[in-house]
């Protein structure tokens, strides 16, 4: 993979040095063509005819020497004196002689954690990430599906403040006014991100179970036609509702550790989705409006819409055609 800001891939460094040595082409003449300069040009044919269609190739950005890095016995002792003290940088700077800067540079290139996450009596981890450490991703559709609720508050009739501006009149009557919120659950599929949602009054225990059942067939008529392990969150209704539903359907119920939601993150990420995509998107005049545009963004969603982590492609390109 090419480095974020070069200006040419390796098809473009070959085709380079294909126009200057075989084509007998000015160097300068090319570089304009191709946007670089003459002196990059000159690097590429360089290390082409030094070195074949291998020098073409990406090389790390590390220098070969680095004669004032930190020596690794002191690193060393950095690490050992952390372990036996569990004290910070500034601390460990002041005995080992280093700056704290450097201390806390060579900290995180061990991946040692901080002392706010750690028991301060046996100096061992006791509290989780907020980020997942290992990205993953299922082999197989249906391996592992992500459920989730979002919550969002209702729209007056006639629009509220994006529709009409913060300074449209309201009565004191209007202003008291619960109009409440609709409660929207999703399903995600965790390799092919095949999304299922619906708009449900609540997300109490038989509107979940109920809400699965309905995913379960939508998922079936897109090629899914088994799924193993479901991953909520420990919400009671998740909990004790779904037994049933998921032993009529072999599946697995996964919990994610307590207030750890990252643990659900492609069902979470697919909430942010919706709303900046679907519920605030554009300004809706009826939440009856609103809640019509879900059906054919979802469908857009699953069919057409570019996801970054497929390459590009929609959802529905990792499933194979149904009859």
């Amino acid at each position: 993979m090419s480095h974020r800001n070069a200006r040419l891939t390796v098809h473009g460094r070959l085709l380079l040095v294909e126009r200057v040595c075989r084509d007998r082409r000015p160097v300068a003449h090319v570089a304009k063509e191709l946007g670089v300069s003459r002196q990059c040009a000159h690097r590429w044919v360089a290390r082409f005819l030094a070195e074949g269609e291998a020098g073409l190739v990406d090389r790390s950005s590390r220098p070969h020497r680095s004669p004032r890095r930190t020596p690794a016995e002191l690193e060393d002792r950095v690490l050992r004196e952390r372990r036996a003290q569990r004290r910070g940088q500034d601390w460990l700077a002041a005995e080992t002689g280093l700056p704290a800067r450097t201390v806390s540079r060579i900290l995180r290139r061990h991946q040692v954690p901080y002392l706010r996450d750690c028991d301060p009596l046996t100096g061992q981890l006791i509290r989780a990430s907020k980020t997942t450490a290992v990205r993953y991703e299922r082999d197989r559709p249906g391996e592992l599906v992500h459920m989730d609720v979002k919550k969002i508050g209702r729209i007056h009739d006639g629009g509220g403040w994006k529709a009409n501006g913060r300074e449209h009149g309201q009565t004191g009557a209007q202003k008291k006014a619960r109009i409440g919120y609709d409660y929207v659950h999703s399903l995600v599929d965790d390799h092919s991100r095949l999304a299922y949602s619906e708009i449900l009054p609540d997300e109490k225990g038989p509107t979940c179970a109920g809400f699965l059942t309905r995913a379960v067939a939508y998922f079936a008529v897109h090629g899914i036609t088994r799924i193993q392990r479901l991953m909520t969150d420990n919400a009671w209704a998740y909990r004790w509702s779904l037994r049933e539903v998921c032993t009529t359907h072999g599946i697995t119920q996964k919990f994610i550790k307590p207030h750890c939601p990252w643990q659900n993150g492609k069902a979470e990420r697919y909430n942010r989705t919706l709303q900046t995509e679907w519920a605030y998107r554009q300004v809706y005049n009826t939440n009856t409006q609103r809640s019509q545009a879900l059906d054919p963004w979802l469908t857009f969603y699953n069919n057409q819409r570019r996801h970054t982590a497929l390459g590009g492609r929609p959802p529905i390109s990792r499933l194979s055609p149904t009859s």
